[in-house]
């Protein structure tokens, strides 16, 4: 970044570009999250299951996010880290109504963690136990523990209920994960 572009940043007058990586299982609520988190006028009816990955934008007072919505499916799992390395913060969401995958979502975030391109860097993730409308979701602080979530050291992560197609809890995450991303950026 020139001096100029760093000077426009400082003064407010252009947004910082994040890239954030959406992980999770299938039927996790991804898609919903990030469609939700758009202008409601470009916010689509329909959701459909992502197939491989889909790329989006969105915007919030200080920066632009591109966000990579990765398919959880098992059979697409293996491209998530196709995208590491670009990544400057994660979104990780849990199915918190699904307990039998639960041990599964663990791995594929124990797999994450270990990862070389992620390991040995700070990297803020955002963790929402979603669904929590539904009559048998676990409470986050649940899911933490079934997550080993409190073994996360050396990066910063929080965890927020949410209910996707509502929109709740989502803001929280959002300023939480804005704000860790600023304070790694400054």
């Amino acid at each position: 970044m020139g001096l100029l572009d760093r000077l426009s940043v400082l003064l407010g007058l252009k947004k910082k570009e994040v890239h954030v990586l959406c992980l999770g299982l299938d039927s996790s609520g991804k898609t919903t999250i990030i469609n939700k988190l758009k202008l409601s006028n470009a916010q689509s009816q329909d959701i459909i299951p992502t197939t491989g990955f889909s790329i989006e934008k969105l915007k919030s007072s200080s920066l632009s996010f591109t966000v990579f919505d990765m398919s959880g499916q098992g059979r697409y799992r293996n491209l998530w880290e196709h995208c590491y390395k670009e990544g400057q913060a994660i979104i990780f969401v849990i199915d918190s109504s699904d307990r039998l995958r639960m041990v599964v979502a663990k791995e594929e975030l124990d797999t994450l963690l270990n990862h070389s391109d992620i390991k040995h860097r700070r990297i803020p993730i955002l963790f929402f136990a979603n669904k929590m409308d539904l009559r048998d979701a676990l409470t986050s602080v649940k899911v933490s523990q079934l997550l080993c979530l409190e073994n996360i050291k050396d990066k910063p992560w929080h965890i927020c209920t949410s209910d996707a197609i509502k929109g709740e809890g989502l803001q929280e995450g959002v300023y939480w994960l804005q704000d860790q991303i600023q304070a790694v950026k400054a």
